[in-house]
This record gives structure tokens, sequence and C-alpha cells, in this order.
């Protein structure tokens, strides 16, 4: 075992868990330590709301995520969402789909294969997900979500040659599951801008993560019913300590999954995003209490990818 280990240091991996859980040094391209995400946003009315919910609530939100797919969206709402976080100078993610949960194939719904589920089922299924990818950066969108590694892979290789534009980023959903450095040190690799790690990972896990990756972590503080449903807001500080840079992330317990979202769903949608927004003011009242030096990033901070101007 201890050749093993030395020879995971070798690579410049952690030998393990790490709990002595040290102080990241690492940091956003501002300096900052943290920045706050809403996830779930899936329409112009929902980040509508989210604005006026940070400004009642006194917060800056950095960035907005979609879950339903740029596919379930027309480009006049696309357009909507984007010119709402220009004029807040705030990120938009935009999950890129179809995947296998969504498609008719059954070992997505079997009891051994959600593994399968988020993933791209067949060719054409990567095919339509670089779609997505393309036709959200064709309308100002600059970050996408990505559930599979093949699509990160394909993705970059377009950012690199010129298909994509080169600010793009892509952001690794939580649905991908990779829970160890090593990992997510090969998404880094193929191309991911930002990873969200699974919301279950004890704090020296987490720790081990951020000794062998440079790049922002997300992380639920309060995830989904079918994530977890794990309420971790006191531990928000040594988050942000040990893990930065970080986007804290706001999911919602008790809620129900509302993908794919749409107008039938659209009161429900609204009134998760508000209570998420309430959630961030929690969180960030947690923050001050207990690590009132802890560094966030500004409105439009470097970094974000916010959507450009058509």
């Amino acid at each position: 075992m201890e050749e093993t280990r030395r020879f995971l240091t070798s690579l410049g991996l952690p030998a393990g868990d790490v709990y002595d859980l040290p102080t990241s040094t690492k940091r956003f391209p501002d300096g900052a330590q943290y920045r706050l995400e809403i996830p779930s946003t899936e329409s112009g009315p929902a980040l509508a709301a989210i604005i006026e919910e940070a400004e009642r609530y006194e917060l800056t939100i950095h960035r907005i995520s979609q879950g339903s797919g740029v596919m379930l969206m027309t480009d006049a709402e696309i357009l909507e969402m984007a010119r709402l976080a220009i004029s807040q100078r705030m990120e938009i993610s935009l999950f890129a789909r179809p995947n296998a949960a969504w498609d008719t194939g059954a070992m997505a719904v079997a009891s051994g294969g959600k593994t399968v589920a988020p993933r791209l089922r067949g060719q054409e299924q990567l095919v339509h997900c670089l779609e997505d990818v393309r036709r959200a950066a064709a309308l100002g969108i600059r970050s996408v979500l990505l559930a599979d590694d093949g699509a990160l892979w394909v993705a970059n290789e377009m950012r690199q040659q010129g298909l994509l534009p080169s600010d793009m980023q892509f952001k690794i959903s939580v649905m991908m599951a990779s829970a160890n450095p090593a990992s997510i040190r090969l998404l880094e690799k193929l191309g991911a801008d930002t990873f969200n790690i699974p919301t279950d990972l004890s704090l020296p896990q987490i720790a081990a993560i951020r000794q062998a990756v440079d790049i922002p972590l997300d992380i639920y503080v309060e995830a989904p019913d079918d994530l977890g449903g794990f309420v971790r807001l006191y531990e928000i500080p040594e988050l942000i300590r040990i893990a930065a840079p970080v986007y804290i992330k706001f999911g919602l317990r008790n809620a129900p999954n509302i993908y794919p979202a749409g107008t039938h769903l659209e009161a429900t949608a609204l009134a998760l995003t508000r209570e998420r927004v309430r959630r961030a003011r929690l969180g960030v009242d947690i923050i001050k209490r207990y690590y009132p030096d802890a560094v966030m990033s500004q409105p439009g901070a470097s970094g974000l990818a916010i959507p450009h101007n058509l």
C-alpha cells in the first residue's frame, strides 16, 4: 500500500484523503475565494425573480445554471436570459442535452443503470449535445453544462480549433459523479473549466480533490432530494477555506424535480427559485458570522462566463 501511495504522490496526487484540512491557497482570477450559484434557473422569468430577490436580500449572485437544456428553449427565451444576465454581469450556464435518461433505452431506468442516465447514448446524441453547445454559443451564451466525458473532449477540441468561441466555458454537471482526485484531474485535462463534485463528499475527500486540481469546484450546500437532500449550511465556511476557489451552490430540499421545465410548471419553478435565493442569504450570513475574512467576488469578476451582446 505504501508503494501505491508513493506512486500517487509522484503523479502530483494526494496519498489519501486529507484529514488535516489545509487552507487552500488557490483563488479565482480576481483573488476571491468564493462565488454564489443558484441552480435550476429554467427561464427568463425565473432569472428575473432571482434578480428581484437578490436585490431584496442584498446579495450578489455570480452564476445561475439551468437543467432542462438548450433544446427546450426558443431563441427568444435564451436571448431574454442573456440580456438579464448581462445587465447584472452574471454568468449563465445552460445544460447541453439530451442524454440517456431522456431517450428510449431501458438501462437508464433499470436499478443498476443509474450511472448511465446522464451520459450520451449513441453517436447521434453526441451530435445533438454538440449542436446544443453550438447553438448556445451562437446566441451569446458562454457557459454550458456537460455530463459526458466524450462530449467534453470533443467540445474542447471544437474550442481549440475555433468551432466554438475561445472564451466558451464547460461546467461539469454533478451528474458526472466523478468522486476522486484522479478522475477530476482527468476531466480538467480534457478541458473542464469548473466541476460540480458529488453532494456527499466529506471535508477530507474534498480537501484531497483540491490538492489535485486547479479549476473551481461547484459545491451543493443544500442538495435536491434526488441528489441526497443534504443540508450542509454550517460547513460553508470550512468548504470555502479548504476548497477555494468554490461556487457555493444552493439547491433545495423538499422540492420537486421539475426537469424538463416549461410553462406548465412556471409557478412552481418561480417559487423554488425565490426560496433558493433566500437560502443563499442564510448561507452568506453564516459566512459572515464564522469566516468574516473570506473573500467573495464582485459582480462581473474576471473569469465569469457572462453572455455576449448580439
